[in-house]
């Protein structure tokens, strides 16, 4: 039998599923109900798993499979399988980690990316990394950097910066009024950004994607 609990959330997950053809992340669930934890939804989800209401079909933020319905019947609603949906953002071509490279225009296509661990997806884009100047922290030559255009840029941060049209991801950083961009690489120079040249930060760098 399901208690109260567990048959909301069920209900729930149907209802979400039915009218968006995917189901809802862990923090959607905890919202919905005003469950603070990750882990107090995971143990409702835990549950009905084990009473073969639904099943856990990946460690995706999104992987879940509805069996059957609150009445226990097998379930054949909008999609009994979900499809882990993604977020459409453009691929703008290469930056540099090294010297920097003519101004990122030119666009490549697209990249999905999942919005649950780039909630502000809406405003990223992926820039193809060439270079070795930021291998300390883990980004090589040929990643996709995934670059937030709104996302606010501090000192400390890592950026996708244009200088004098040419772009290029760097550690931004601000000392006593003086700007310089910083590489990962103990081989790579600071590069100090004079007052009298052209500069502006494209957005922060958020994420980092390689193809094995």
């Amino acid at each position: 039998m399901l208690t109260d609990r567990q048959r909301e959330i069920l209900e729930y997950l149907i209802q979400y599923l039915s009218e968006r053809g995917y189901p809802p992340t862990l923090r959607e669930i905890g919202a919905y109900f005003g469950i603070a934890s990750t882990n107090g939804v995971r143990r409702h989800l835990e549950a009905l798993r084990k009473k073969g209401y639904v099943g856990i079909t990946s460690a995706a933020s999104r992987g879940l499979e509805i069996l059957k319905s609150a009445d226990g019947a097998d379930y054949e609603g909008f999609s009994r399988r979900a499809e882990i949906p993604g977020q459409r953002i453009p691929r703008l071509g290469a930056i540099a980690a090294g010297g920097p490279i003519e101004a990122i225009e030119h666009r490549e296509g697209e990249l999905t990316i999942d919005p649950d661990f780039f909630p502000n997806a809406e405003s990223c884009f992926a820039l193809r990394v060439e270079g070795e100047s930021m291998i300390e922290i883990g980004i090589l030559d040929g990643d996709a950097v995934i670059v937030d255009s709104k996302a606010p840029c501090r000192s400390g941060d890592v950026v996708a910066a244009i200088l004098d049209e040419e772009a290029t991801v760097k550690r931004l950083s601000r000392e006593n009024g003086r700007v310089y961009l910083i590489p990962e690489n103990a081989r790579y120079e600071p590069i100090l950004v004079e007052e009298d040249r052209p500069f502006r930060i494209a957005g922060k760098v958020v994420g980092v994607m390689r193809r094995m």
